[in-house]
């Protein structure tokens, strides 16, 4: 059983933005948000607890007799594992936190065993779970203060491995455990920094990659067959190259990997490890962002990050042609896996006006299954908004993509307010995709920019690093003719726009309060306020990226002084309008103390500030009622202060 690894999450980015906050608002505006219907004459207004009624789902791991598919869901409230019948019907619910989110990760290759993933509270330190089948659990990785991953099944199907930091918080070694028993065997111990790491199918081949700086990543092949191997340089790049683990082929003797080598974006590889040899294996338009197999490699999944959109393929290997698939609703293919013998394929589709749903496939047949049905039933989806993709011209002529979404309501004669939008990161990306938190403001008169500024990843590496230790200086002027673009729009009220963001969006948004005065209000979500304590409480187990980080953002040790310039905290006496400041108590990269601290410089500057805070989330919201909560204060200051006092708001 394969078990395909995608890209490194990038540092401060924004989890789940389909998120939000906890109670300590200083108005009461929140509670009267979904009360009542907002007058747009055609639009029926939708309550933040309607869309969060919709359901998230994600994961789609095959049973070993083809009857089941492993996905976890937040249906009952919170992330739980969840078995679907592969060809439709009710699933049934195998675990049932109410506290913290369970993520579901394979199902054992020869039984109804599977894995799971939890952490406590949102504090990122995943531990890894097995549920019996007799339904207890065990938790194979016991132990405080630790961070656990899967990493996938040996072929013989008689072992898995999982890293974990138990030994050395800053440092990942990797565990092989036996099916049977659970005994484990340390078979690889990381000393030296290795940021990123997948085993091939037979297990003798480790592949490695060594952050060198936020431009160079070296990738490396060690020997688990031969205990004194050294590991063996693959990508012997004379100049800076970052390259990418994405995946083995089945016959354990090639690596496919990503790479920006051969120009502005990255492409697929393939290295023959008997020979040495490279050769290209994919290369589109746009950046490749991973490349996997099915169990037994007669199919290849490509996707490439196309203009923030998934273009995904699969392909017959024996012919390299994209196999013929039935029809599928309009929008992106996502999570594609195959079941061990290749006879389904089970994966997801999302568009702007979709949530992701879950199909299954068995393949050769004309029809597909669509297996679940996320929107909320009170939903009409002619009231949703599909999105944009425009372009503007930034202050020194760069073009700047983004993502627009126009209200149904909005005409020349019903100007709207607008919000502009920003991701995390630094490094993230705004792409196409249904999100709750855009719908539901959207439903409400809102247009929402959703900026692709400078440093953002996806439009080739000189873009993506235009920001390098720029950062809340050239990006933010990015964000500011954002409005002038929005302004431009003849169905826009130029006089009513927001910022708001989360994570390194939070950190933007706080810059463009500070250090400018074009918006009227802004939302800050958990985003960073004091860059020097953000940099020198990094999680430990990030100590392989720090580098990377340092070369992008600055060191605090040495650019104490930049990094305080651009530190909204320090500024809080410029900042004149309006703002809504969400965080989690439990947030390991983005500190509870710098919300807390930009709330009380705000409010002794004599500004209107709201704070919610949620004692059970950390770095993205994971409980529904809480992200409902964090919706309706992100309505309700809108209305506040963009509207007139006392518009209406919204109800079912």
């Amino acid at each position: 059983m394969l078990i395909h690894k995608l890209s490194l999450t990038f540092f401060l980015s924004l989890v789940l933005l389909a998120c939000s906050p906890a109670q300590e608002s200083s108005s009461g505006a929140a509670q009267q948000a979904d009360k009542t219907t907002q007058t747009q004459p055609g639009v029926e207004n939708y309550a933040a607890e309607t869309f969060f009624a919709t359901t998230t789902l994600f994961g789609s791991s095959l049973s070993h007799d083809n009857s089941e598919v492993l996905v976890t869901s937040d249906a009952d409230g919170i992330f739980n594992v969840y078995s679907y019948p592969i060809d439709g019907g009710q699933p049934a619910q195998l675990t049932r936190s109410t506290t913290d989110a369970y993520a579901g990760l394979s199902w054992f290759p020869n039984d109804k065993r599977f894995l799971y993933s939890a952490d406590q509270g949102g504090n990122e330190l995943n531990h890894i779970y097995v549920r019996e089948l007799d339904g207890n659990v065990q938790d194979l990785t016991p132990g405080e203060s630790l961070k656990a991953s899967f990493l996938g099944w040996h072929e013989n199907e008689q072992s898995f491995y999982v890293m974990t930091n138990e030994r050395d918080p800053a440092s990942f070694d990797i565990y092989q455990y036996q099916v049977d028993d659970y005994s484990r065997t340390m078979i690889f111990q990381n000393d030296a920094g290795w940021a990123d790491m997948l085993l091939a199918p037979n297990g003798q081949w480790l592949a490695l990659a060594k952050v060198n700086s936020n431009k160079d990543t070296d990738l490396y092949l060690r020997d688990l067959s031969d205990a004194n191997a050294e590991p063996l340089l693959v990508t012997d790049d004379a100049a800076a190259v970052n390259n990418r683990i994405f995946s083995f082929t089945p016959d354990s003797k090639h690596l496919v990997y990503g790479t920006n080598a051969h120009g502005e974006f990255v492409q697929a590889w393939r290295y023959d490890i008997a020979a040495a040899t490279h050769q290209e294996e994919y290369a589109a338009d746009w950046d490749v962002m991973f490349v996997y197999f099915s169990e037994q490699g007669s199919y290849q999944v490509v996707g490439v990050n196309d203009d923030a959109s998934t273009e995904l393929t699969i392909l017959n290997t024996e012919t390299g042609e994209p196999i013929a698939m039935p029809d599928y609703p309009a929008g992106d293919l996502r999570g594609v896996n195959f079941s061990n013998d290749e006879s389904v394929v089970a994966f997801y589709v999302n568009s702007d006006t979709s949530p992701s749903n879950l199909y299954t496939w068995r393949i050769g047949e004309e029809k597909l299954v669509q297996v679940t049905d996320a929107l909320s039933p009170k939903i009409d989806k002619a009231a949703l908004v599909s999105s944009q993709v425009v372009r503007f011209e930034s202050f020194d002529g760069l073009e700047i993509p983004n993502i627009l979404y126009r209200p149904h309501q909005a005409s020349t004669v019903n100007k709207v307010p607008a919000v502009i939008f920003i991701h995390g990161g630094p490094g993230g990306q705004t792409r196409k995709g249904y999100s709750p938190t855009i719908q539901h403001l959207v439903n409400h008169g809102y247009a929402i920019l959703g900026i692709n500024n400078r440093g953002s990843s996806g439009y080739g590496k000189t873009f993506y690093h235009l920001d390098d230790r720029r950062h809340g200086e050239d990006d933010l002027q990015d964000v500011v003719y954002a409005k002038k673009y929005l302004q431009s729009l003849p169905w826009v009220d130029g006089e009513k726009i927001a910022v708001m963001g989360g994570s390194y969006g939070g950190y933007l948004t706080m810059a463009a309060l500070a250090f400018t005065d074009e918006f009227d209000a802004g939302i800050n979500i958990f985003g960073v306020t004091n860059w020097v304590r953000t940099l020198e409480s990094i999680p430990p187990w990030w100590a392989s990226f720090r580098q990377s980080l340092y070369d992008e953002l600055g060191d605090p040790a040495e650019h104490a002084e930049r990094l305080r310039r651009i530190s909204p905290l320090f500024h809080a006496d410029q900042v004149q309008a309006p703002v809504l400041i969400v965080q989690g108590a439990n947030d390991p990269r983005v500190l509870q103390v710098e919300s807390d601290e930009m709330v009380a410089a705000i409010r002794d500057n004599g500004v209107p500030v709201e704070y919610v805070l949620f004692d059970d989330e950390g770095h993205g919201f994971r409980v529904k009622q809480n992200r409902i909560e964090a919706q309706e204060a992100y309505l309700a200051f809108l209305n506040q202060h963009l509207q007139e006092q006392n518009s209406g708001t919204a109800g079912d």
